[in-house]
């Protein structure tokens, strides 16, 4: 059947334009997938960004928290080391293979090295062998207690030392601990004991000798001849007195060093002081022609116990007067030396002390000259004394002096 051109056209007409009513259908479908889409990657956009804000968040607190512990950590060291630092005796701890993990202040000076050592060997930090080899005995042992050795120097030092093993959680060994305890003053003071003991017995013999000997002469017969007896009465009194001085010095040092002196401190003037020493001197220095001038300026006063200052001077030109040039001369002058102290200086024109003496002349029983000081009659303990009472009040002593050029000791008392 054959349509004509309008018949067409109707047609097309009424059946509308290519696709009909679908193509309204087909745009919104289209938009709202792109909306789909477009709310998706919002989405997957604002959960990526939350989780770098979790993870950023996370990573701060996570380095606070690091932070801080390595800050508790640090104080704890800190804490640790200054604990250590101050103990007297010297810690070493050791790992398994003899390296050094710790040490303390103690240690490095024993030891002469420098903080930190760690990672150290030990015999290449402590330079000592057998140090070295006792460390390696607590392979064996769990502990080695009160082993005592020497390190040779200048000067020389005693040491004990106690080791122990360590032992990690499951049994195995770690490392090992070495305390060292200095014992070095420890040592030095039994020398002087054993020094000071040896020099007692000494100084009491010999008066105690003569006047056992004199005493034995008289008892076979020699109390009926006068003179004999005079004589021997003389060297019985004689040593006596000085056993008598002996014994007071011993006891005035016993309580210097116990500090049970007590000192009446009061305002005291200097130059009467002094002088009342002088006058008291007087005879002795006439058997020896020797002037002792009181050059202190007058109206200078200290702070000081009487007496004691009066025991210091007396021992000091004493001293000057015994041991000094015979027909010489004494001068005892003063001046002030700050607004705390003032200067005392007893000066001989004397042979002086030699250098290696001088260092010694205030120990107890030193004499620079034995059987001349023995002859003078002096217990050895007077300079000790000096420098005791001095420093009892706050004060320092010394000696200056040059061969064949006198001897001039000084001391400090506070104004």
């Amino acid at each position: 059947m054959l349509y004509s051109e309008d018949d067409l056209r109707v047609v097309r007409v009424k059946a509308g334009p290519p696709g009909g009513r679908a193509l309204p259908f087909m745009n919104f479908a289209n938009v709202l997938l792109v909306l789909l889409l477009v709310a998706a990657c919002v989405g997957w956009w604002l959960a990526c960004a939350r989780i770098k804000a979790g993870e950023k968040q996370q990573g701060a607190e996570l380095a606070k928290l690091q932070a801080a512990h390595d800050k508790a950590l640090r104080d704890h060291a800190m804490r640790l080391q200054a604990l250590l630092d101050s103990m007297i005796e010297g810690l070493v701890v050791l790992d398994l293979h003899n390296h050094v993990v710790l040490t303390n202040r103690a240690a490095a000076e024993i030891f002469d090295f420098t903080q930190p050592a760690t990672g150290r060997a030990l015999l290449e930090t402590v330079r000592h062998h057998e140090i070295a080899t006792l460390a390696t005995r607590l392979t064996r042992e769990s502990a080695v207690v009160g082993y005592e050795l020497r390190i040779e120097g200048a000067p020389s030092r005693f040491l004990q030392v106690n080791a122990v093993a360590l032992q990690d959680p499951s049994g195995a060994a770690s490392g090992a601990v070495l305390v060292f305890h200095d014992l070095t003053r420890v040592r030095e003071l039994e020398g002087v004991r054993q020094e000071f003991v040896a020099n007692v017995s000494h100084e009491l013999r010999t008066p105690l000798s003569l006047i056992k000997g004199a005493t034995e002469t008289l008892l076979d017969g020699a109390k009926t001849d006068p003179v004999a007896l005079d004589r021997l009465l003389t060297i019985v009194d004689r040593h006596a007195d000085r056993l008598t001085h002996l014994i007071d010095d011993l006891l005035l040092l016993a309580k210097l060093d116990s500090e049970r002196v007590t000192l009446n401190i009061q305002p005291t003037p200097l130059r009467l002081a002094v002088q009342e020493v002088v006058d008291d001197l007087v005879p002795l220095a006439e058997t020896r022609e020797v002037v002792v001038e009181n050059a202190v300026a007058p109206g200078m006063i200290v702070q000081v116990d009487p007496d004691r200052l009066r025991q210091v001077v007396s021992n000091l030109v004493d001293n000057a007067v015994k041991y000094g040039r015979p027909a010489g001369k004494v001068k005892i002058t003063a001046r002030v030396l700050n607004d705390l102290f003032v200067e005392v200086c007893v000066e001989d024109d004397g042979p002086g002390i030699p250098s290696d003496a001088r260092a010694r002349v205030f120990e107890r029983f030193f004499r620079a000259d034995k059987a001349r000081s023995r002859d003078q009659g002096g217990t050895g303990l007077g300079l000790a004394i000096v420098k005791h009472v001095v420093q009892a009040h706050g004060g320092e002593v010394r000696v200056e002096s040059e061969l064949g050029r006198g001897a001039a000791f000084y001391f400090t008392l506070p104004r």
